[in-house]
């Protein structure tokens, strides 16, 4: 016994050297964990790069294409600017006028006359006549009468045809010859065009004894000058215009009173007729037209 365990003593003693020399079991652990292959690692990063790029190259095509769509949209509007500019241009571009251009410019300027030029424009204090002996004479005006309507300012059969033709207004004053002898209301219908106004003279009652209704002026010579005191009546066109006469003698004799060959051989109608016709012309006459749309420089 004492030599068997004599034998086995040395055993257990290289045992327990072989178990001092042994490691602990954790450092055995670590030792034996799994560790990655560098061959993975490789294809790990290589993966990962490629999905940037790939998605790079995405935000690169999208940007390439938001560029593109948005140059297209730029683009469009330019030429729109550029040929709305070239149209306005053209437009503003002074050149010369038209007939019709012509054509409407005097027509627009001669029917605004009645109410842009003053009343003393219209009806001048003084206007010459030829008299008898074919000296020049001088009509004066005695008054300028407020502004009525057509059909109050005119006998009743030509007040139907005015209004049917759209008279707007009417404008009267009254003027004596040079001697004082005579007087003679003028009347301006004013119509709306000067189409109208042709249709509308056209329908005139051919009767010197109805036309435009005198003007007195109180306190003045012809503050007897009456329907009644009419010797004769008349009119002339001129533009949109139709111009009324209408003379008598300023002492109060009435038509009646007054031999035929009287009216005829007196100078007072030769005057009326004067004056009425200087007031039309001037009226109606055409005015100066630009050569262009922007003046006389095209």
């Amino acid at each position: 016994m004492p030599s068997g365990l004599g034998r086995a003593g040395p055993r257990r003693a290289g045992l327990r050297r072989e178990a001092k020399g042994a490691l602990p079991l954790g450092a055995s652990a670590r030792r034996a964990r799994a560790r990655p292959w560098t061959g993975s690692k490789g294809r790990a990063a290589a993966a990962q790069a490629a999905r940037e790029r790939a998605e790079l190259e995405r935000g690169i095509r999208f940007r390439a294409l938001y560029l593109t769509i948005m140059g297209i949209v730029l683009g469009v509007a330019a030429v729109n600017v550029l040929l709305g500019s070239v149209g306005l241009i053209q437009e503003n571009r002074s050149r010369p006028l038209t007939d019709a251009e012509r054509a409407r410019y005097v027509a627009e300027d001669v029917a605004r006359r009645w109410r842009a030029w003053p009343a003393g424009m219209v009806f001048p204090e003084e206007l010459p006549y030829i008299g008898l002996g074919h000296a020049q004479q001088y009509a004066r005006r005695v008054g300028i009468a407020p502004e009525a309507a057509c059909a109050a300012a005119v006998d009743s059969p030509v007040a139907s045809v005015l209004g049917k033709y759209g008279c707007q207004t009417m404008l009267r004053a009254t003027y004596v010859d040079q001697t004082s002898t005579f007087a003679v209301t003028v009347g301006v219908a004013v119509l709306p065009s000067e189409q109208a106004r042709t249709d509308a003279a056209g329908e005139l009652p051919v009767d010197d004894r109805v036309g435009v209704r005198p003007v007195a002026f109180p306190g003045t010579i012809t503050d007897t000058f009456g329907a009644a005191q009419r010797q004769r009546t008349g009119w002339v066109g001129a533009g949109p215009y139709i111009v009324f006469s209408a003379a008598g003698y300023t002492d109060g004799r009435t038509r009646a009173s007054v031999p035929l060959e009287e009216q005829v051989n007196s100078e007072m109608w030769p005057m009326a007729e004067t004056v009425a016709g200087r007031i039309a012309r001037a009226l109606g006459e055409p005015p100066d037209v630009p050569r262009c749309t922007q003046g006389n420089v095209c």
